[in-house]
């Protein structure tokens, strides 16, 4: 069967996707069953009995709902976006960098919004929040809404590049894709972050590790940036107060 250009898009950013969630869902194990992370762990808390067994009905059916927004989105988007491979290096390296600061300060909002609202956080984002330890595949333990509100990031940077008339390199954003899904892994991983600490331009998992088990601040996900300007910054030494989520 010959695939459509289109189709061949789509499924290659679910390709990859699912080969991190498989990736997730091995170091999720390891975190939660075997002793290799014990003298890298964030928290010293021990893990609740059965609390993987717990969560993946929920993270799989957002697994679904991302490979059918993922296929739809990209299967009918496929002309915002550049597959002709004739492009100089510091296009896609650009748009990268774009597509990264504008998902992480839509996200940075929509998060602050999320805890800053009553109803939205006790209904919506406090699912998120059972997760006071959390372990690698816990980042797509989410209501479904919050994931759907949050999928609009990414492609807020797509259509800035297109109406400014570089439509995202193809390649560009399936890296994006696959860094985006190993620094969600990485930081929910529970565990000292290695890689992303070299680069101090983005959070590493400490960073995010500590919203999850004092839930207020750290409102950004990918980058330090937007905490540093918007004051919402927090370090461990920050024990001022607690936000219990019912």
């Amino acid at each position: 069967m010959i695939l459509s250009p289109e189709l061949k898009f789509a499924l290659m950013a679910i390709s990859i996707t699912l080969g991190l969630y498989l990736i997730g869902l091995i170091h999720s194990y390891i975190v939660l069953y075997t002793p290799l992370f014990k003298g890298k762990r964030i928290q010293s808390k021990p893990y609740k009995d059965g609390i993987f067994w717990k969560r993946i009905p929920l993270i799989s059916f957002n697994i679904l709902l991302l490979c059918l927004v993922t296929l739809i989105g990209l299967y009918f988007g496929y002309d915002f976006f550049d597959h002709s491979g004739s492009w100089s290096w510091w296009l896609p390296l650009g748009q990268f960098f774009l597509v990264v600061l504008l998902d992480d300060l839509y996200f940075y909002f929509m998060h602050k919004f999320m805890h800053e609202n009553k109803w939205a956080l006790h209904k919506i984002h406090g699912i998120h929040h059972q997760a006071i330890l959390p372990f690698p595949l816990e980042f797509i333990y989410v209501h479904p809404a919050e994931w759907f509100l949050g999928a609009f990031g990414p492609f807020l940077g797509v259509l800035v590049c297109k109406l400014c008339g570089y439509p995202v390199v193809a390649e560009a954003f399936l890296f994006y894709a696959f860094f985006r899904n190993c620094h969600e892994l990485d930081i929910h991983s529970g565990v000292k972050s290695f890689f992303f600490k070299k680069f101090p331009i983005f959070a590493p998992a400490e960073h995010h590790d500590l919203h999850h088990s004092r839930p207020f601040g750290n409102y950004a996900s990918m980058l330090l940036l937007w905490d540093k300007v918007f004051g919402t910054e927090v370090q461990p030494e920050d024990v001022k107060k607690t936000v219990k989520i019912k």
